[in-house]
């Protein structure tokens, strides 16, 4: 019981700190969105703290962003618009990870990564257009949108194929050392 607490201790941890790590200046859309919902379902397992742990980190990292970093004039900003869509490419890419990532293996991170940069493109561009103030509310709208949206979509893949890795290899470092420490302790 002792070793499940901390194992969700550090991975709750790690994610966490992806979330703040969108303080740091980064180029835009790079970003840890999708690398911290496929790792929260790959650590987590079939319970749904991984994707509540996901859940409240984005949204405590959101709360700095629009409220410290981009000091907003109209008061306290909880949700920006749109927000429903990108926590909803977060919930569906938990659910990604979860079905890609029974068992964790190089392969499955970078095609449950990939994928989960192609959800945030489709789900958070469609948001874009649904709000109908960029492009109009038409099939040739919505293609401008997704179209205006390509030069971005690099970031999002280099975002979280990078962030996937640190957070994978973070985990299987931390953990694996913390199980090699306690089989010292325990001869």
């Amino acid at each position: 019981m002792q070793n499940i607490s901390k194992k969700a201790l550090v991975i709750g941890a790690i994610i966490f700190v992806a979330a703040l790590s969108r303080m740091i200046p980064h180029p835009m859309n790079f970003a840890p969105l999708g690398a911290m919902a496929i790792f929260g379902a790959a650590y987590f397992g079939n319970r749904g703290l991984g994707l509540l742990i996901t859940m409240i980190a984005w949204f405590l990292s959101d709360l700095l962003l629009n409220n410290i970093v981009y000091g907003t004039q109209s008061g306290l900003v909880l949700f920006t618009e749109g927000a429903v869509f990108i926590y909803g490419s977060i919930t569906l890419i938990f659910f990604l990870g979860k079905a890609l990532l029974k068992k964790v293996s190089i392969g499955r991170m970078l095609l449950a990564s990939l994928s989960a940069s192609v959800i945030f493109f489709v789900v958070s561009n469609f948001g874009v257009w649904m709000q109908g103030m960029m492009y109009p509310m038409t099939t040739e709208g919505l293609i401008m949108c997704y179209s205006a949206a390509i030069p971005f979509f690099k970031m999002t893949v280099a975002g979280d194929l990078a962030y996937s890795g640190v957070l994978f290899i973070a985990y299987e470092r931390l953990f694996r050392q913390q199980l090699d420490e306690s089989k010292i302790n325990n001869y």
